[in-house]
């Protein structure tokens, strides 16, 4: 099929392709309505090390990598179910399912961005700045840091981060259309009916030497 005969087809079934990707876009439009918005609460923090104290350092290279390593460390530490426990139990919390906690840590730095989504703003940034507390005293626990210090502590968000509705309607709508192409294709490789005269050559392999005139009675 040609891209001439895909489109004379889609013109054929022009109110399909038409009301499917509109009907589908206005269903996710209504669902992600009363999706309930999502906030986001970041914070950055540096990890600081206990051979910062010194500056006995032999091999500075070294020391970087041990460093980034710790970093590293750290950030797994802040994923871990023990500090997640810690952190709902300090808040009151029975657990932290209803949070999307995320941790970012480049290779270069030692610092590391915490990322806490829910529903109330308010205990959005107080789980942040939670997480924080305790993975420093974590960290001081059972690895050789000194400290884990805050760079900017997570502040209340104001603006819902999510859900991105109008992403979703859009991409209901392209379903919605590569659906209904998707079923127009179908519905016509699908047709065995012998629909004009071009298909009677091709079929039969004999050129066509007249047309019976359509009747009106």
């Amino acid at each position: 099929m040609t891209l001439a005969e895909l489109f004379q087809l889609l013109r054929k079934h022009l109110r399909l392709v038409i009301v499917l990707p509109v009907v589908l876009a206005a269903l996710v439009a209504i669902v992600s309505f009363f999706m309930p918005d999502q906030y986001t609460a970041s914070t950055t923090m540096y990890v600081l090390s206990r051979q910062d104290e010194s500056a006995q350092s032999t091999n500075m290279f070294s020391d970087l990598n041990a460093s980034q390593m710790l970093t590293n460390d750290v950030a797994t530490i802040l994923k871990s179910d023990r500090v997640s426990a810690d952190v709902a139990e300090q808040l009151g919390l029975e657990d932290l399912d209803a949070y999307d906690v995320s941790v970012d840590n480049t290779t270069t730095t030692r610092v590391i961005t915490l990322s806490v989504t829910g529903t109330d703003p308010v205990m959005t940034a107080q789980v942040a700045n939670a997480f924080v507390t305790d993975v420093s005293s974590v960290a001081q626990e059972v690895m050789n840091v000194q400290s884990v210090n805050v760079i900017d502590s997570a502040a209340t968000p104001t603006v819902p981060s999510g859900p991105r509705r109008a992403l979703y309607t859009a991409v209901g709508f392209l379903a919605g259309l590569f659906i209904a192409v998707a079923i127009v294709v179908a519905e016509d490789a699908l047709n065995t009916r012998v629909r004009n005269s071009e298909e009677v050559e091709e079929l039969v392999g004999l050129p066509v030497v007249g047309h019976f005139p359509v009747s009106a009675n």
